[in-house]
C-alpha cells in the first residue's frame, strides 16, 4: 500500500522507527491478494485490513471536493465501521459484532473518518462521536501518537488538527494539561541551525535528535496552518527561510516548513522516499501531500512545479496504488488551482469514481467543472452560444424594424 496511512501502521509498531515516510516509490508493485473480502461500498480491491477506513475517508472527500455526492452506500460502510465509542479502527472486516479489547482504535482512521463524515454532511452524531474519542485519547503534551497512549508524533497531531477543524472545533481549545496540539508541533521542528532546519521530524530519535522528515513535514506544515485534507491557496509567507529559535509560534513552524518543502522540491519537482534499506527514489504520495500544503502556505509556484512532475509521472502509480492514491491526486490538483480531469492525458475523476459505488452530482444540471480537460472550453463555449443567439435576436428585431410602416 503506497499511501501515508500504511507507513504511519507500521511506524506505530516500531517497523519505521522514526522515518515513517509515505509511499513505496516503486510506480509498478506486485498487488497481493486480500487477506479478507473486500466488502460492498468499500473503494478498490486491494486489501482492506490496513487502510480500509483512511482510503474510503480520502475518496469520499476527494469526491466532494469535485462536487460529487458519494453514494449512500460508500458513507453507509464508513459509517459501519465506528465503534460506539466513537474511535474507528483500519478495518473490521465483521462490522455487526460489538467492538472489544481486540479492535485496535487509531487516531489517524478516526481523524480521516471525521473529515469524510464533515464533508458529505447529514452524518453529524457519527462525526460528533468521533471527534470526543479523540479528545479523549489527547496526550499531556497536547498531540496524538498513532495508539492511545502512544507517544505524540507529527503525523498523528497534523491529522487530528484537521478533523478539529473540519468538524467546527478549534484545536487551540482541545487541551490536556493545559497543552493544545498547536503547542505540541514546535517541538518537532528542526532547528535552523541543523541540517534539514525547519523540517519536521515524525517523533525524535531514540537519543532525542529531530531527523527532517518529508512526510511529516508536509502534514505538520497543514497541522501548524490549522488545515485539513482540502485546501486552497493561502496567503504567502512574509519570509522565506528558515527562521527563529526556541519555542516557535504554530506562524513560524509553518513558514520554516514550507519553506524546507518548496527548497526540496525546487530541483526535482518531487521528494524522494527514505526508507530505511530501500534504494532513494521519487516518492510519489509524499509529493502530493507536499502540493497541498505548499499552496496551502502560499506557496503557490513550488506547489505548481511538484503538481506538473506528478502528472508526468505518477499516473502508473495512481493505477497500481487504488482509490487512496487517486484521491490525493484530486486534492493536489484542488489546491493547485489544476484540473483533475485532464492528468496527463487521463481523468483523475473518472479513474476515481470507477473504484466503487458510482457517486452522483447534487443537481442533475451540474457537472464537475474540475473533470473538464480545459474549463475555460466550457467558458468561451457558452459565450459564443449567447454571442450567436444576439446576434440572431439582432437580426430578427432590425428585420422586424425594417417591415414596420
Amino acid at each position: 500500500m503506497n499511501v501515508r496511512r500504511s507507513a504511519a501502521a507500521l511506524a506505530a509498531v516500531g517497523v519505521l522507527a522514526a522515518a515513517a515516510p509515505a509511499t513505496a516509490a516503486d510506480p509498478s508493485p506486485s498487488a497481493p491478494s486480500p487477506r479478507v473480502t473486500v466488502p460492498s461500498g468499500l473503494y478498490g480491491k486491494g486489501d482492506p485490513t490496513w487502510d480500509g477506513v483512511w482510503r474510503q475517508s480520502l475518496t469520499l472527500v476527494a469526491q466532494r471536493t469535485l462536487g460529487y455526492r458519494p453514494a449512500a452506500a460508500a458513507v453507509d460502510w464508513l459509517t459501519g465501521q465506528q465503534c460506539a465509542n466513537g474511535g474507528f479502527a483500519a478495518f473490521r472486516a465483521t462490522p455487526g459484532t460489538a467492538c472489544d479489547s481486540k479492535v485496535k482504535l487509531d487516531t489517524n482512521s478516526t481523524a480521516a473518518a471525521v473529515q469524510a463524515l464533515a464533508a458529505v454532511g447529514g452524518r453529524g452524531g457519527a462525526a460528533g462521536k468521533a471527534v470526543g474519542w479523540l479528545k479523549s485519547v489527547q496526550n499531556k503534551d497536547g498531540g496524538w501518537g498513532y495508539y492511545p497512549g502512544a507517544p505524540s508524533d507529527t503525523n498523528s497531531t497534523s491529522v487530528v488538527i484537521g478533523a478539529l477543524a473540519a468538524a467546527g472545533t478549534d484545536p487551540a481549545g482541545v487541551r490536556r494539561s493545559g497543552r493544545s496540539p498547536y503547542d505540541a508541533l514546535p517541538a518537532w521542528s528542526v532547528p535552523c541551525d541543523q541540517g534539514g532546519g525547519g523540517a519536521l521530524a515524525f517523533q525524535p530519535d531514540k537519543k532525542g535528535k529531530l531527523l527532517a522528515n518529508a512526510d511529516a513535514t508536509a502534514a505538520g506544515l497543514l497541522g501548524a496552518l490549522g488545515k485539513g485534507f482540502v485546501t486552497g491557496a493561502g496567503k504567502a509567507p512574509a519570509k522565506d527561510g528558515c527562521t527563529g529559535s526556541g519555542h516557535l509560534t504554530r506562524t513560524q513552524v509553518a513558514d520554516n516548513a514550507g519553506a524546507y518543502l518548496a527548497a526540496a522540491v525546487a530541483k526535482t519537482g518531487h521528494l524522494r522516499s527514505t526508507l530505511p534499506g530501500a534504494k532513494d527514489q521519487p516518492d510519489f504520495g509524499n509529493t502530493a501531500d507536499a502540493v497541498v500544503a505548499l499552496a496551502a502556505d502560499g506557496r503557490t509556484g513550488a506547489a505548481r512545479t511538484a503538481y506538473a512532475w506528478l502528472e508526468k509521472h505518477a499516473g502508473r502509480w495512481a493505477t497500481q496504488s487504488g482509490p487512496a492514491a487517486y484521491a490525493q491526486l484530486v486534492l493536489a490538483a484542488h489546491a493547485a488551482g489544476e484540473q483533475p480531469g485532464d492528468f496527463g492525458g487521463t481523468s483523475l475523476v473518472r479513474s476515481l469514481n470507477a473504484l466503487g459505488p458510482a457517486p452522483h452530482m447534487d443537481s442533475a444540471a451540474d457537472s464537475p467543472a474540475s473533470d473538464e480537460k480545459d474549463s475555460g472550453t466550457g467558458v468561451w463555449w457558452i459565450v459564443g452560444v449567447g454571442l450567436v443567439a444576439g446576434i440572431g435576436i439582432g437580426f430578427l428585431l432590425s428585420g422586424r424594424k425594417k417591415r414596420q410602416p
